[in-house]
């Protein structure tokens, strides 16, 4: 009979553990999947959103952020420099922005 209050005393523990890793910040960077544009005549890469204001050659690619770190280029803009900027969210503060009942700081991850 002892052993019910330390499995609820320990299930307690873990739940409140859970809840507060929940809600604790953490740095999130942007996926190596995530989609670019590679500009290969200035060596940088595009994000989707700046592609209208990067006024881009014809030389262009798509490809993902991963492949354009392997071929060490920058950042085309200031614009794109933004938008795959890391932010700290907590996950639930992530799982809110999937589900749409938040507003997305980045849109290009």
């Amino acid at each position: 009979m002892k052993r019910k209050p330390l499995i609820i005393t320990a299930g307690f523990l873990l739940i409140a553990a859970a809840a507060v890793w929940f809600f604790m910040p953490q740095e999130n960077e942007p996926s190596a999947q995530s989609r670019i544009v590679l500009e290969h005549t200035h060596r940088t890469f595009i994000a989707p959103s700046c592609f209208e204001e990067s006024d881009p050659t014809n030389f262009l690619e798509e490809s993902t952020l991963g492949h354009a770190r392997e071929l060490n280029y920058p950042p085309h803009s200031e614009c794109t420099e933004k938008a795959f900027e890391s932010n700290n969210d907590s996950p639930a503060v992530r799982l809110l922005k999937e589900l749409g009942l938040m507003e997305k700081t980045q849109t290009d991850w």
